[in-house]
């Protein structure tokens, strides 16, 4: 757990960087009792107009705005009791009279000086100009050094405070304010100690102006004043069209934000780290590979709801022990304790995905944790129909002594299936979460057209098809994925046949991983965001009649990851392949990659492909192939074109 000083150091800059969000205490307004009071004035903010209830603090000099809920006219859960006295106490203030003067919308802030800069620049901004080879530990005074050393750029500028709605608002429903703006003029006053640059002081800029329109203006300054005019830096947005100097500060401010927002861990001061800038660019790649899509979309968003859940969960964790007066009492111990474990869990679990960093080859460890059931005590096999209604024409070529049982839900048939079963599917769509836990000897195939058996993911699960079984086979089926993660297909251990299929992938393709076997024959591989096949180190695959095409959809401009196209192998040691009769074409890597560590041999085989490559494989076969046969590659008849980097490449890894 980090430590308790860092937390209060940056208490009022890292965890207000996004307002509104502040642990569970804290929800967005809702647009329920609200009118709009103002359109986009030019390229100004929007500013909404609330009726509210004033609530005394400090006698009468301290109030908060209350914004009704839409069900109160009609009686909300509260009793009678609470309501008469809630309007006893806190008479409503009325919407303000069209005379008083309203405050106006926000003028636009500087646009975002990062969205347009490049991988490598964020990379050079972060390591060599702002954190400089810095340990961990000194970031902190980097990030500070950094910003105190821009702001003395400009000494009094205009920008936009924007904060937490639980400054203004009592309490409110979920929905649509995600902060409280109030145009501010900022005074910067160098400070000694680096924590304070974090610390702003401030007053309200004239015109007055806010996102709301109503927000009375005694009440702001009065807020301010009880804050002392001093406010978190980085919730104040610089201003638009003032001069190249706020534009440097604005860019100082983003940098400052991004870094505790996205690179920064709580435990990265906690532990030992040789090369903490080599750790900050290995976030920053991941970052950029989340923003231009080279991560699939759901792991992403998986990741980042992860972080938040951490960033909150710490945030609970804090406010929870400063709220204990005394020594701790035994359920306030356990209570601390269980909420830690879980910051724990949650730590290991983002450690784990930044190590791997959530590439799109496949998965890095294994999902199936079923064991095995077996053939039945009596030894027989069962053959289990799948369809809505069974008649007796579906099973007319059956032999007589089939043991049958009839299914509507695949999942069910798959749940009772045991060593040696076969699972037919009849036309229909169909989802089944057992597909990812696939470990006995079994048969799945459907009747009929293939492309009117069709068989998706579910959105939230991280499998679709998952293997270890021994000898597993499917055919004639259309898998669709939709959302899931881990590759269309996954052999983790064992063999899987793949026959007369359509794979529709969404994330990543087929992944045969170390020491397991696959077979595809006459099926249709398309759409992966890296290659159709991928093959790990010692695994083995056989390729025949296929078509592999539309793969590599990463939506990057990485050059690096752009080589992945139909078929992708990763030499150490070689996987076993034989392909013979595919057609593998407009995939946006190469037709076939092989990543090979090995530095002279990738220039003595390049050589030789790049002879043979270039209009196919079918032409110089001696000399393809004496470079295949120590790759354990069998090539024969395939059909490799149209690829937009080429047909056969060689990379060093």
């Amino acid at each position: 757990m980090a430590a308790g000083s860092r937390a209060a150091v940056l208490a009022d800059s890292v965890r207000t960087i996004s307002p509104g969000k502040r642990g569970d205490q804290c929800v967005s307004p809702p647009p329920v009792g609200l009118a709009a009071a103002g359109t986009l004035r030019s390229m100004a903010s929007p500013v909404r107009s609330v009726v509210a209830s004033p609530r005394a603090v400090k006698g009468a000099a301290r109030r908060r705005l209350q914004l009704l809920r839409g069900s109160q006219a009609a009686g909300s859960g509260e009793g009678p009791a609470q309501e008469a006295e809630a309007e006893e106490d806190e008479p409503l203030l009325p919407a303000p009279e069209e005379e008083e003067e309203e405050a106006r919308p926000l003028p636009p802030v500087c646009a975002s000086p990062m969205s347009s800069m490049w991988r490598g620049e964020k990379v050079a901004l972060y390591c060599d100009e702002v954190l400089g080879g810095c340990k961990a530990e000194d970031a902190d005074k980097a990030m500070s050094k950094y910003l105190s050393e821009k702001l003395k750029l400009k000494d009094k500028w205009i920008g936009v405070w924007k904060t937490n709605p639980e400054l203004f608002f009592v309490k409110y429903e979920e929905a649509s304010i995600p902060f409280v703006g109030i145009l501010v003029e900022v005074a910067y006053k160098p400070r000694q100690s680096s924590s304070s640059c974090f610390k702003v002081s401030v007053s309200v800029a004239e015109p007055f102006s806010s996102n709301i329109s109503n927000i009375p203006r005694d009440l702001v300054d009065e807020i301010l004043e009880e804050l002392e005019h001093s406010v978190p830096l980085l919730e104040v947005y610089p201003v638009e069209q003032q001069d190249s100097d706020l534009q440097d500060i604005a860019l100082a401010l983003e940098v400052v934000r991004f870094f505790y927002d996205f690179l920064w861990r709580d435990w990265d001061d906690e532990e030992s780290c040789e090369n903490y800038t080599a750790l900050i660019e290995e976030r920053i790649n991941l970052w950029c590979d989340i923003q231009d899509g080279t991560i699939p979309g759901p792991i992403a968003q998986r990741f980042k709801k992860t972080l938040e859940k951490y960033k909150t969960k710490r945030v609970e964790l804090i406010e929870y022990q400063s709220n204990i007066k005394e020594d701790p009492s035994a359920a306030e111990a356990v209570e601390c304790w269980k909420k830690y474990y879980e910051i724990v869990m949650l730590c290991g679990l983002l450690k784990m995905w930044e190590d791997l960093r959530l590439r799109v080859h496949g998965p890095f460890f294994p999902r199936i944790l079923r064991r095995r059931k077996g053939k039945r005590d009596f030894g027989k096999t069962i053959t289990h129909i799948v369809t809505k209604v069974m008649t007796t024409d579906m099973v007319k070529d059956l032999p007589s002594d089939t043991l049958l049982q009839q299914h509507d839900d695949l999942n069910l048939a798959l749940d009772n299936c045991y060593g040696g079963d076969t699972v037919v599917i009849f036309p229909g769509e169909y989802q089944a979460v057992n597909l990812a836990l696939l470990t006995d000897d079994i048969i799945i195939k459907g009747v009929g057209n293939r492309e009117e058996i069709i068989i998706t993911s579910k959105p939230s699960h991280d499998s679709f098809v998952v293997s270890k079984a021994d000898n597993v086979k499917l055919m004639n089926l259309s898998l669709i994925q939709q959302g899931t993660v881990d590759g269309i297909v996954v052999v983790e251990s064992g063999h899987m046949t793949l026959e007369n299929c359509v794979l529709k992938c969404e994330g990543t393709g087929v992944c045969v991983l170390t020491g397991a076997a696959l077979t595809i024959t006459g099926s249709e591989i398309s759409g992966a965001q890296g290659a159709g096949v991928e093959l790990y180190p010692g695994s083995m695959a056989i390729l025949e009649k296929n078509e592999i095409h539309h793969c590599n959809n990463l939506r990057t401009g990485d050059s690096s990851k752009s080589i992945l196209g139909g078929v992708n192998m990763k030499v150490l040691p070689a996987p076993k392949l034989k392909m013979t009769n595919n057609h593998i074409y407009n995939n946006n890597g190469y037709g076939v990659s092989i990543l090979q560590p090995t530095e002279q041999f990738f220039i003595v085989a390049e050589a030789a492909l790049n002879k043979g490559a270039t209009s196919g494989d079918k032409k110089d076969e001696n000399i393809v192939s004496k470079v295949m046969q120590n790759l354990n590659l069998e090539m024969n008849n395939n059909k490799i074109e149209a690829n937009l980097k080429g047909d056969i490449r060689i990379v060093t890894s």
